[in-house]
């Protein structure tokens, strides 16, 4: 069964065209390394919640839009060695939190074992 790896953020309005950049690089890189399809979405219809909703869930201003993406393995071994072995990649080198087009301590991800796969 496949692993997917789930990642949602805050990003600033205007700063799209940035992120996608730094997104195709980790794409092609981890590509290289297995991975067998990536997602990035930025929100285009997504309501504000009265209790919860994903801008919230990212601490997102009135200047941010949220950003969902997620990465489908083949399974969480191929995962697990991909994100050890990439992390190290120089490709990936000058991506690292100074130069994110977003609050990095907002983003969280997680890795996630499906549940059904159609």
């Amino acid at each position: 069964m496949s692993y997917v790896d789930f990642f949602c953020l805050p990003l600033p309005k205007g700063n799209e065209a940035k992120y996608k950049a730094q997104a195709e690089v980790f794409a092609a890189v981890m590509k290289e390394h297995g991975m067998l399809r990536y997602c990035e979405a930025v929100a285009d219809d997504v309501p504000h919640g009265k209790v919860t909703d994903f801008y919230r869930s990212v601490n997102a201003t009135e200047d941010e839009t949220v950003v969902a993406a997620y990465c489908v393995w083949p399974d969480k071994k191929t995962r697990d060695t991909a994100w050890d072995v990439a992390m190290k990649d120089p490709r990936l080198a000058n991506h690292g939190p100074e130069s994110m087009p977003f609050d990095g301590k907002r983003m969280f991800w997680g890795g996630f074992k499906p549940l059904l796969e159609v």
